[in-house]
């Protein structure tokens, strides 16, 4: 597969299409058995407030993943994604209460490069505190 969106299509500033991904304890319980990450901070409260916690918190890898879908997502192509980097700055808290929480993603080509390449910033947030910083895709463009 190779990306959908032309290089020649796309200039620093172009915005990707926004995204809101919801995450409930479910998910969460579906994360841990696919990756192996059982820590139980992410699904007993108890455990996790007693360590300083809000509440319960999503997979750091879990909020990376579903932030990069806005890039893969824009592509057409996960193959695209060269690379893909973030630092957590705040946790995803997923409280008990049939809602869960939500990562809102907006993202922004930051820099035309060489070889139809270009590099997506990514903003991610929750409850109204930015989770990730530095998040940052190069991506390959046709």
């Amino acid at each position: 597969m190779t990306a959908t969106v032309n290089y020649d299509d796309v200039e620093v500033g172009t915005e990707l299409p926004p995204a809101n991904f919801p995450v409930q304890r479910v998910n969460l319980v579906r994360y841990a058995g696919a990756s192996g990450d059982f820590n139980v901070i992410h699904w007993n409260q108890r455990v996790a407030t007693s360590v300083g916690l809000p509440d319960v918190i999503a997979h750091g890898m879990l909020t990376m993943a579903e932030v990069g879908r806005v890039v893969t997502d824009w592509t057409g192509d996960p193959g695209s994604v060269l690379e893909y980097g973030v630092r957590f700055t705040k946790p995803v808290v997923v409280p008990d209460d049939g809602t869960g929480a939500t990562i809102e993603v907006t993202a922004v080509v930051g820099a035309k490069l060489d070889d139809r390449r270009v590099r997506v910033d990514l903003t991610a947030s929750s409850a109204g505190d930015r989770v990730l910083s530095m998040a940052r895709a190069v991506v390959q463009l046709a």
